[in-house]
């Protein structure tokens, strides 16, 4: 029997992470926060790279080949140290960087379902222009190459053919200084992802709220604002003086904020509007470049806007399109371990992983280790049940109301939680957002939650029924649905839908047909493991604390049913 090629990727830069490829299917995956438990955490990645090697039962010496990706860094990446001690010291292990988009592509391309495809990368920053391994035989507008200091990817567009990643057009940006009242992009001046994140940080006084603002955006309306983004000559640019006299009043406090809630759901309704407009554009742009293909891939951290990416297929800008699960920088690994595969090691491309769930699973001495030792101390008593059947018992606990946490399995890799690291409640319950954003997740009541939903019965529910298995697509619920299936649509008539298949989510599917046998709905509501500020829960110690510390109800962990009541 050969000898199996390892390749491991790892991403350093913020939302870091590792993954571990065996003969070019991902083994294993995981993004430091999970590790840290400190949110958007990157950098140094001795402990993700540790956790894959260890869920492997494999050394360093075992690994074919390293492959790295930062965002203003490369060449002078060390084997020894990038923000601290590596992994990787002493070793003799080859290593490899590559450019920030490059990485984002391969993790878009070598995932996607397409034998051919165009490829679209959009995100706040990528790697400065310097610093490119892809500007052989691409388009560059022009000044592109010689404006002084950082100059850095904003959008990158490729072809694959199957075999090929071939770039095609590369636009850039220098960086970004202050602009009226202080209102800055965090990074260089014309980007959508930066953008988003300015809009974020105005409203929220957070860079990486664009999930929040994306929520937030249904409750604004169009109130006159002017244009954003300058859209010509196949390009995307920030018009600055077209809002000096709107972001005028950035958040001071949560209290600031609720007085003042119509104002900034205002400002999110535009942002989030103008961001789907310059997406749009730039992909009708970069699509015709390739005339016929109507497939498209697509990654960066402004492909987690669902509601954009649902634009695209509503509006026939493209026809069959796939967006990179983990599309922000926590993907760059992914794309460092295909690149590795396919470019450096010259193998062709693996055949696509549908599953995510990439994280190691933990075993029932694990769990009743943890259990164990929560027991030992704490005013909450664990009662804990050996079920049978974990789909049917907890298909009951939902039916009977109960708000229950969800861990099965090795945890997603990306941002979503798809039914191994999630909270689950019927959404027919009265009120139950408002009850899991206030007592479970500690978070703010306009928040929304995510359908879970059989693909079979995709269009018994929502009106575009696409299949959507990464929850990064928006759907429209069906009129008739709105006010029984409250807890899952959101104040426009939308949702994030997930849908499940048997044959890579298995547990969870069965789940969503139990409760559909004892209720006649196969609708769940699915929001991820955590808490306001908190990563999604890695381990059994970490969810029993959650679990213990919240108002869920019940916890079923691996095939056992807990319950709880105070000592």
């Amino acid at each position: 029997m050969s000898k199996p090629t390892y390749v491991l990727g790892t991403g350093l830069s913020h939302d870091g992470s590792s993954c571990l490829m065996k003969d070019g299917k991902i083994l294993v995956a995981i993004e430091k926060e999970r590790l840290t438990r400190k949110k958007h955490d990157g950098g140094n990645d001795l402990l993700t790279v540790q956790y894959c090697l260890d869920a492997a039962g494999i050394t360093v010496s075992d690994l074919a080949l390293v492959v790295q990706a930062a965002n203003f860094e490369k060449d002078a990446i060390l084997k020894e140290s990038y923000s601290g001690p590596r992994y990787f010291a002493g070793y003799d292990v080859p290593m490899i960087s590559i450019s920030h988009h490059l990485a984002h592509a391969y993790s878009a391309v070598a995932a996607a379902p397409f034998s051919a495809c165009g490829v679209l990368v959009i995100d706040g920053c990528g790697s400065p222009y310097d610093q490119c391994d892809d500007l052989q035989d691409c388009f560059i507008p022009p000044a592109g190459n010689t404006v002084n200091g950082l100059y850095c990817e904003k959008d990158s567009f490729y072809s694959f053919d199957g075999a090929l990643l071939s770039p095609l057009y590369k636009d850039f940006s220098s960086f970004t200084a202050a602009h009226h009242s202080g209102f800055r992009l965090p990074t260089i001046m014309h980007s959508i992802g930066g953008m988003y994140s300015a809009g974020s940080n105005y409203c929220f006084g957070n860079m990486d709220d664009a999930g929040k603002l994306m929520g937030l955006a249904p409750y604004g309306k169009a109130t006159g604002k002017p244009p954003i983004f300058i859209l010509e000559d196949d390009r995307c640019f920030v018009d600055y003086n077209s809002f000096a006299d709107v972001f005028v009043q950035p958040r001071s406090s949560y209290a600031q904020f609720k007085d003042n809630f119509q104002y900034y759901a205002d400002i999110a309704w535009w942002v989030q509007q103008e961001t789907g407009r310059a997406v749009r554009y730039l992909v009708k742009q970069r699509m015709r470049l390739l005339p016929g293909c109507d497939s498209l891939a697509l990654a960066g951290g402004v492909g987690l806007n669902a509601v954009t990416n649902a634009s695209l297929l509503q509006q026939h800008i493209v026809r069959n399109l796939y967006i990179q699960p983990a599309a922000g920088d926590n993907g760059l690994a992914l794309g460092c371990a295909y690149f590795g595969w396919m470019k450096h090691l010259d193998r062709e491309k693996p055949v696509p992983q549908r599953s995510v769930f990439f994280g190691r699973a933990y075993g029932d001495d694990t769990v009743m280790a943890a259990i164990q030792e929560h027991d030992g101390s704490g005013d909450i008593q664990l009662h804990v049940t050996m079920v049978e059947d974990i789909a049917a018992a907890a298909a009951a606990s939902l039916e009977a109301g109960k708000i229950i946490g969800w861990y099965q399995g090795g945890a997603e890799f990306g941002p979503r939680a798809l039914g191994h690291r999630s909270i689950l409640a019927d959404p027919r319950i009265d009120q139950v957002q408002l009850i899991i954003n206030r007592d479970v997740k500690n978070r703010e009541d306009f928040r929304p939650f995510a359908p879970s939903v059989p693909l079979e019965h995709i269009d018994r529910y929502f009106v575009h029924s696409y299949e959507s298995p990464y929850m990064i697509l928006t759907d429209q619920l069906l009129d008739k649905w709105k006010d029984s299936l409250c807890g899952i649509v959101h104040v426009d008539g939308s949702c994030r839908v997930q849908t499940v298949t048997a044959d890579w989510n298995a547990l969870y599917y069965n789940l969503l047909m139990e409760f559909d046998r004892v209720t006649g709905i196969s609708v769940l509501l699915n929001t991820s493991f955590n808490t306001r500020g908190m990563p999604i829960v890695e381990t059994p110690t970490q969810a029993i604390a959650m679990f213990c510390s919240s108002a869920l109800d019940e916890l079923y962990i691996n095939n056992y049913k807990i319950a709880k009541q105070v000592r």
